[in-house]
């Protein structure tokens, strides 16, 4: 007569952790809970390097500044011209992305932008360098202290305001992507 209630009470505890595992999941506090492990920062310039590019078009279409003009009698392939025109094969000075220039660091280090040493040609000559697009990434990194991390980008002042320790919950997609701008402080 023992074995039967020994059952019971088994299923019943049972189904009360089953339960209560399935409330939480549905009731409890929303995300993944991590802990901040990481905080860096990087700076980036693009360097443009001027080009020499050859390029061709009508003559009357030219872009400015083109050079070494070679021209040709040519009817339009596309039809829009009735009559046939001057084609020209042209060069042209064009600013073009050459490389990135980078500095990074952590909390230790104060965010600088780096500077590149430029090349300078002659006027009117390629191979001269500019400083292009400037972009600035403050970055955190979250654990969930098993194998999964999220890097999470974010302004300055709120990365000013981290510090590696903090507690979050974060919602994670079911592709496993983390919603860094949804994130909050877990008080767990």
């Amino acid at each position: 007569m023992r074995l039967p209630r020994l059952r019971t009470l088994v299923l019943v505890a049972m189904i009360v952790a089953t339960l209560g595992t399935v409330g939480w999941w549905v009731f409890g506090p929303p995300g993944v809970a991590v802990e901040l492990t990481r905080r860096s920062w990087r700076m980036e310039i693009v360097v443009e390097r001027l080009r020499a590019e050859g390029g061709s078009d009508w003559c009357d279409e030219l872009p400015e500044g083109a050079f070494d003009i070679t021209r040709r009698v040519v009817a339009d392939p596309a039809g829009r011209r009735a009559e046939p025109g001057e084609h020209c094969r042209y060069t042209v000075l064009a600013w073009r992305r050459s490389w990135i220039a980078k500095t990074e660091g952590g909390p230790d280090t104060r965010p600088d932008w780096p500077r590149p040493p430029l090349r300078v040609a002659p006027p009117g000559q390629p191979g001269s360098e500019r400083l292009g697009k400037r972009e600035a990434y403050y970055e955190i990194e979250l654990s969930d202290g098993g194998d999964h991390l999220w890097t999470c980008r974010m302004d300055l002042e709120r990365w000013m305001q981290l510090r590696v320790g903090q507690r979050f919950r974060v919602p994670v997609d079911r592709f496993g992507t983390a919603d860094c701008p949804h994130m909050y402080e877990s008080r767990l």
